[in-house]
């Protein structure tokens, strides 16, 4: 597995990744250097990564490989279902899943998503509209959310 840390307007990001694909993106919070010469497999990344950010790329298109359940991949899968710039309730992806009693353990796979941004577990909020949970902080999910409005003069929370 080959990895790079590249800066983000929300901190440093960490990618980890090999031929197969990537494994896992992840903001984190203390510092570190970013690397100079990106590994080959992960250049694609970092590339759509930087598009992302700078608001030309609205949808990913790269080689996933994360580590994870079948249960938490089907989840992950329904997540990159969610277009830019639109949410949806932990209570609707456990419909889209097709079990609404399932909603506790959808929760937990969408916190377990180790593709942060690229599956955007960001975009599921609360059945009342409220910012709940997130695993690179509620800071970060209100800042990505505003990224993705289309109604950029106003915030969303």
């Amino acid at each position: 597995m080959s990895e790079c840390f590249i800066n983000s307007p929300l901190g440093i990001t960490k990618i980890v990744g090999d031929i197969n694909g990537i494994a896992s993106i992840t903001v984190l919070d203390q510092d570190t250097s970013t690397t100079n010469i990106i590994p080959e497999e992960l250049q694609e990344c970092v590339y759509q990564l930087r598009e992302y950010f700078e608001g030309s790329r609205k949808q990913f298109d790269l080689k996933l490989n994360p580590k994870g359940t079948d249960f938490q991949k089907n989840i992950w899968k329904l997540l990159q279902t969610i277009p830019f710039g639109k949410t949806l309730s932990y209570l609707d992806l456990s419909k889209q899943f097709g079990d609404v009693k399932a909603i506790r353990a959808v929760a937990s796979a969408n916190g377990k998503n180790p593709l942060w941004i690229v599956i955007p577990c960001h975009r599921v909020i609360g059945t009342d509209g409220s910012l709940t949970g997130y695993a690179g902080g509620l800071h970060r999910k209100k800042w990505l959310l505003e990224h993705e409005s289309p109604y950029k003069q106003q915030s969303l929370f």
